[in-house]
């Protein structure tokens, strides 16, 4: 059996504000399971949506670096070294937030990246084919990249908000809820034994006042 809360005094006016306190818990446990429930639902169908993401960015970013492979090949380290420190910036990306059942989570969102060789900002008299493809597939590989954070974000905010969200049912439903039940039912028991003993003690008095008169 739960603990009764320390120190509340079986008085009628207690008894009416826990069973208030009682019905306002059981109330927020009811609140709080749905949540946990349709947050749980809103992650795994996230989860599924980071998963193909992951995959996508993966096999774009094995194209890429086989691409900057084959440039480095045909320029060598030095020269594609020299270009890529040419390049002019990409999109700055723009950041946001959302909300998913409460949750704050980012949106980011990120411009046009794919550029023709000549908004690059490396020559392209010394350079090759090889090098304009590996840019290419880079500036593709961001995107995804950009995408896979904004999910996988999102999943993280997720699961922290169902493990949060876990401990409070838990907290209330093996602590709280039954904490407040047994001090209602231990002050109803004391309130039914303080009237026994006042029925008892009037009893006396009127019996005590009849044998007087």
């Amino acid at each position: 059996m739960a603990e009764k809360i320390a120190g509340v005094k079986p008085t009628r006016m207690e008894l009416l504000k826990l069973k208030r306190r009682t019905k306002l818990a059981d109330k927020g446990h009811s609140l709080l399971k749905e949540k946990r429930d349709a947050l749980i639902m809103e992650f795994f169908s996230i989860l599924e949506e980071v998963k193909g993401v992951r995959e996508r960015a993966n096999e774009a970013l094995s194209e890429a670096f086989r691409s900057i492979i084959l440039a480095r090949a045909t320029l060598g380290t030095i020269k594609v070294t020299e270009a890529s420190m040419a390049v002019e910036e990409t999109s700055p990306l723009e950041t946001a937030t959302k909300s998913i059942m409460g949750v704050k989570v980012p949106t980011l969102e990120l411009g046009e990246t794919e550029r023709n060789p000549l908004e690059r900002g490396y020559g392209l008299v010394d350079t090759s084919s090889k090098l304009d493809e590996a840019a290419e597939r880079f500036e593709r590989v961001l995107a995804v990249v950009v995408q896979l954070a904004e999910v996988e974000k999102t999943v993280r905010s997720l699961a922290a908000e169902i493990e949060s969200t876990k401990r409070r049912v838990n907290a209330l439903e093996n602590i709280v809820i039954p904490r407040l039940k047994a001090t209602v039912k231990y002050i109803e028991m004391r309130l039914d034994e303080m009237e026994r003993e006042n029925f008892f003690k009037l009893k006396r008095i009127k019996a005590a006042m009849e044998e007087a008169a």
